[in-house]
């Protein structure tokens, strides 16, 4: 009995049949890879214990707490939430009666797992700590590059901005030049219109120097040093105008040389726009030549074919009439052997003979007809080998036809791409000289197109209002008019009279029309 109490563990005044205070807590402890975990109790009724049991589980972990101490914790040891406040709220068992090794033991088990959950709080602290090192670094270094981001989008911003600046600075010279531009335009044609009036005061100044010199005339004979100095005026105002004329005349010339040029090269549109269209229908009909020798071509490989196809039929044919030739050579053979063998050994008699000689001539019948037909049969062969040579020979041919059309196809290509460069030329050139006659004609033109004279107008008796002056200088820009017995000379670009059409006019403007067309201002 003793024995048997001795290895009883002491019962704890606290101790309970309850199965939740009986399970130990090192049940989730774990050491290394594995749990520490204390050997279970047993059911309610058996709430008790070896007491060997319990100083062997005692020493195994005083042994391993020593090993651990001593060797800096071989392995990581956890404690969950639960087996903490167990650990905290657990009280010393035994009783008051048991003896002091006992206590002294559970005390050394109790410190020994307080230890290890303070270990295991500092290692979770240290992880934690280290955790929040990395977490820092990790937010330094975001906001570092958050920074950086900053600093690269500010001097995006700042770029962008002196970009702004520069476009607004170019835009601004570019209103400049606008105005500039437009302010020069202005100017030039103030310039032209005090040109066009310093044209008509000099006109004006031309007639009163004629009137004048009619007047000195006149006087002639009572101031001779007047006239004289009036002719002097006069030999310098006809010189004055025959060099205007010669001006005249030769920029008309220039005018007609450079229409003449104009007319070439428009006649040589003409013939180019001819030749172009004429390659043009030679090339579609090179093009059906070609389509139709490609079908021609066509034909023939496929009549090549057929013949190959043909060939080879009749050599099988006659292969075959070879093989059956031989097969009744060596028939007609063993027949004769057995004739002979008849002959000489049995001298059956001559019925036989004669059937056997009947049944040779017959062999030999199809024999000879065999050889015929096989005759027939390579003269067929000759002939379709000839009919594959002339299909052959009639194939290069039409391949030969077929380069040379090619080629032909190819140089008219280059003709006509020729023709088209010189047709781009020729119409470049035509519009700088078109644009030249318009520029020399000038840009700004003033028409003037006269109506005839309707009964209401009331002219009644008088003299012809309209009058178009005939020299070479106002021909066809000029008009005079006459009212109240004074003359009053205007002058134009073009002056279209009432006997002019509605195509004169269009001929007139539409050289201008040709002008902007051809993208010139």
């Amino acid at each position: 009995m003793a024995s048997r109490n001795q290895n009883r563990p002491p019962r704890s005044p606290f101790t309970k049949k309850d199965g939740n205070d009986e399970v130990p807590l090192d049940k989730r402890r774990r050491i290394g890879a594995g749990r520490m975990v204390g050997p279970p109790l047993a059911s309610r009724g058996r709430g008790r214990q070896a007491f060997s049991e319990v100083n062997s589980r005692q020493d195994v972990t005083a042994t391993s707490d020593v090993g651990s101490g001593e060797g800096s914790e071989c392995g990581t040891v956890e404690f969950t939430k639960e087996e903490v406040e167990a650990l905290l709220n657990e009280k010393l068992k035994g009783k008051k009666l048991d003896p002091l090794k006992v206590k002294l033991d559970n005390a050394i088990d109790y410190i020994k797992r307080l230890k290890l959950c303070l270990k295991w709080f500092q290692q979770v602290e240290q992880n934690h700590v280290l955790e929040k090192e990395k977490l820092q670094s990790s937010i330094e270094a975001v906001e570092k590059k958050c920074t950086d981001t900053e600093l690269e989008m500010k001097n995006k911003v700042e770029e962008l901005n002196v970009i702004i600046l520069d476009l607004r600075k170019t835009i601004s010279s570019l209103e400049d030049r606008v105005a500039k531009e437009e302010s020069d335009k202005l100017d030039a044609i103030e310039c032209h219109r005090k040109e066009k009036e310093a044209r008509v005061a000099s006109e004006k100044l031309q007639a009163s120097l004629s009137a004048q010199l009619e007047k000195t005339r006149q006087e002639k004979l009572a101031a001779e040093q007047k006239a004289a100095s009036f002719e002097d005026m006069y030999k310098r105002g006809q010189e004055y105008n025959v060099s205007l004329q010669q001006y005249n005349g030769k920029l008309q010339k220039d005018n007609e040389t450079i229409s003449e040029s104009l007319k070439r090269v428009e006649m040589e549109k003409l013939t180019i726009v001819e030749n172009l269209s004429n390659l043009r229908c030679h090339n579609k009909a090179l093009q059906d030549q070609l389509a139709s020798f490609k079908a021609s071509q066509d034909e023939v490989i496929k009549q090549k074919e057929s013949l190959s196809n043909e060939l080879r039929c009749l050599r099988v044919e006659l292969q075959q009439v070879r093989d059956d030739r031989d097969r009744q050579v060596t028939q007609m053979q063993a027949l004769t052997a057995e004739i002979v063998k008849y002959k000489e050994f049995t001298g059956k008699s001559c019925a036989e003979l004669d059937n056997l000689t009947i049944k040779s001539n017959a062999l030999e019948e199809t024999c000879s007809s065999q050889r015929e037909h096989i005759r027939t049969l390579q003269h067929q062969l000759t002939a379709a080998n000839e009919k594959l040579k002339m299909a052959d020979l009639s194939a290069s041919e039409t391949r030969t036809e077929f380069e040379e059309q090619k080629r032909t196809v190819c140089e008219l290509q280059e003709r006509l791409a020729d023709a088209e460069f010189q047709l781009i030329e020729g119409e470049k050139l035509r519009k700088k000289l078109h644009n030249t006659i318009l520029e020399l004609k000038g840009n700004i033109r003033v028409f003037c197109r006269v109506r005839p004279l309707l009964p209401e107008d009331g002219v009644g008796t008088e003299a012809t209002v309209i009058a178009y002056p005939t020299s070479t200088e106002t021909l066809g820009r000029g008009i005079d008019l006459v009212q109240s017995g004074q003359r009053y000379p205007f002058t134009f670009d073009k002056v279209f009279s009432h006997e002019a059409s509605q195509q004169d006019v269009f001929v007139e403007i539409s050289q201008l029309v040709q002008s902007a067309l051809d993208g010139y201002k």
